[in-house]
């Protein structure tokens, strides 16, 4: 059974078209090495530009409580609300990444914020050692709990990670990293609504793609394939940072090898290159800029999401 709050952040055809916007320290570092000095009321008002013109063809939007709650008031009217529990970034005092929750915050209060979602990141990589990982797994269970008692879909976005190998490294082993994330966090002990995943591969790493071959194509789409064999819970793709074109290209590749992927949560792919024309021209030259190219970037998105799997509101 889907969660009901889920079904408040699909679209008419059942598919979640969502867009991601609760970035804040990688927001403020983008917009600083573009020479603004940044203040929370710059956060706001990117935030609330984003919100207000790419919420009327999203389905849904994730924002955070700490710079996001005007730029929910901004989004258009039936495009859900998913706001962010977790502190940005990680404890990097200790070995493991551990996460932890914004102070002031708890579900009920993102709930009674209006949140019809709850997303929480968890750096998380399945072949750590037991502790760390028993660690996060109690952590994710504490708010699945949290989410359950509140009546609101947990949303989790466990992204993969290996402080020990290198980037080529770790991309070879990214289709065994993503397929036991799946498996581990589908698990009914953790009350995920959605989970919110990687592309089990690079994609600048597909042959044909311009990168290092680490792939060739009938082996991505089995490891598209794999997260369906594990998976007992709807799930999405999220865009990781990487250019539109790289991204459409993943999801092109999801719908031929059959993936049963939901949707998607966009953030950076769609808007990112608003940042310096903000930072250096200001709200109005951004706002023209997301009302041309950002837009198009978003529909192209959606228009690639017919291959995604339904999530009807009426089940």
């Amino acid at each position: 059974m889907i969660h009901p709050s889920i079904k408040t952040c699909v679209n008419d055809q059942g598919i979640i078209a969502a867009s991601a916007m609760d970035q804040r320290g990688s927001l403020q570092n983008s917009l600083a090495k573009r020479g603004l000095k940044v203040t929370s009321e710059h956060l706001k008002e990117f935030k609330s530009l984003v919100s207000e013109v790419l919420s009327p063809e999203s389905s849904a939007i994730l924002l955070d409580p700490l710079y996001g709650l005007e730029a929910a008031q901004t989004r258009a009217e039936g495009c859900g609300l998913i706001l962010a529990y977790e502190k940005s970034g990680y404890d990097n005092s200790r070995e493991g990444r551990l996460p932890d929750l914004l102070e002031g915050w708890s579900v009920r209060r993102l709930v009674e914020t209006g949140a019809q979602g709850i997303k929480l990141l968890v750096y998380y990589n399945p072949f750590d050692e037991m502790t760390i990982n028993q660690h996060k797994q109690a952590f994710v269970e504490r708010v699945g709990s949290e989410c359950k008692a509140e009546g609101v879909g947990l949303w989790l976005e466990p992204l993969s990670y290996n402080d020990k190998l290198d980037d080529l490294a770790l991309a070879k082993a990214k289709p065994d990293y993503i397929k036991a994330i799946v498996q581990e966090f589908s698990k009914e002990r953790y009350q995920v609504g959605i989970l919110k995943i990687e592309f089990p591969i690079l994609i600048k790493h597909l042959e044909g793609m311009g990168g290092e071959n680490l792939y060739s194509r009938q082996a991505a789409k089995a490891a598209f394939k794999a997260l369906d064999e594990v998976s007992n819970k709807p799930y999405i793709f999220l865009s990781a940072g990487v250019d539109m074109p790289l991204f459409l290209a993943g999801l092109e590749l999801a719908a031929e090898a059959g993936s049963q992927y939901n949707g998607v949560l966009c953030g950076r792919a769609t808007w990112k290159d608003a940042i310096p024309i903000y930072a250096q021209q200001g709200a109005l030259a951004m706002r023209q800029w997301l009302e041309n190219q950002g837009l198009h970037n978003l529909r192209q998105l959606n228009d690639m999401l017919k291959g995604a799997k339904a999530l009807h509101k009426d089940t």
